[in-house]
């Protein structure tokens, strides 16, 4: 069985909102993520280390992170 979920991927002053598909079973390992996914998520991880977002976006929602000064 299979269920969707998010991962979060934080590279610099960039993050990442990944879908996922989480698997299920009766295995210890439960839940855990298939090759591809795992795939797609170092393909983000690498592109927003390089700042490219054009490959990032591709596979995820990309945030800039922007600093808040405390008052």
């Amino acid at each position: 069985m299979t269920r969707k979920s998010k991962e979060f991927i934080h590279e610099g002053k960039y993050a990442a909102e990944v879908p996922v598909e989480l698997i299920e079973d009766d295995t210890t390992w439960s839940p855990y993520l298939s090759p591809a996914d795992v795939g797609k998520l170092d393909a983000v991880r690498l592109a927003l280390r390089r700042g490219d977002l054009v490959e990032a976006t591709k596979y995820a929602r990309v945030f800039e992170l922007t600093p808040v000064a405390a008052k």
